[in-house]
């Protein structure tokens, strides 16, 4: 079943762009993705903890349809690679944020706060 997900990278920071982009054609490969993998390239930054001896990492996301079948290479591949230092793969189900709200929900949250500046 295709579905899509979103990766997260954290590459080592000591890798040239042109090697990261390399090695991400290369895991990408083994995806065999329908339609593009939309990359999102935050670069060099500074990582939360120390992972090892490193401080820094070179972050990158991706968002992809593929077979849920194909992971389990996918992720092998990954974690043999001396370059990623950490991933993430998660299935990509909506936006982050609220939920929309409804009219309903809408005007009863207007009259609330209709209420409460009245009450000020």
């Amino acid at each position: 079943m295709t579905r899509e997900y979103e990766a997260v990278y954290v590459f080592d920071s000591t890798l040239e762009d042109a090697a990261i982009n390399d090695k991400l054609a290369k895991h990408h490969a083994l995806l065999s993705a329908e339609g593009e993998v939309a990359l999102n390239h935050w670069g060099r930054r500074q990582l939360a903890y120390k992972i090892g001896k490193r401080e820094t990492g070179y972050y990158v996301v991706a968002r992809f349809k593929a077979d849920g079948k194909v992971l389990p290479e996918f992720e092998r591949s990954l974690k043999l690679d001396d370059g990623v230092v950490r991933y993430l793969i998660s299935i990509h189900e909506h936006e982050l944020g609220a939920p929309p709200m409804t009219e309903e929900q809408l005007a009863a949250k207007r009259a609330r706060d209709d209420d409460d500046e009245d009450d000020e």
